[in-house]
């Protein structure tokens, strides 16, 4: 069972080119080197950053949570958000067609 996540970030203004500099540098490892990722999308809104994500099982959204690429990007976002990133967890549920129906 695939999930979907959204998460939500707010960076500081003075830090937006920064944090988006640095998902671009994680999204590259995340696609390389986390199994099962089989979506890790930055979306751009004008006050925040949206990650669109979608992970083959839990077991490899678990894994990812500590993986190496992760844990970098944890920590270089230490500070340079406004507000609580904000993660939803979400399970697909296919309507309409398969193509479009569901991420």
């Amino acid at each position: 069972m695939s999930l979907v996540i959204v998460a939500t970030m707010f960076p500081k203004p003075e830090y937006r080119d920064e944090v988006i500099a640095t998902l671009e540098e994680v999204i590259g490892r995340v696609h390389a080197e986390d199994a099962g990722c089989e979506l890790y999308s930055l979306n751009e809104g004008r006050d925040r950053l949206v990650m669109i994500e979608k992970w083959a099982s839990p077991e490899d959204l678990q894994a990812h949570s500590v993986s190496p690429a992760f844990q970098a990007l944890t920590a270089a976002l230490d500070g340079k958000m406004s507000a609580e990133m904000d993660v939803q967890v979400l399970q697909p549920h296919a309507a309409g067609t398969a193509q479009q129906g569901q991420v």
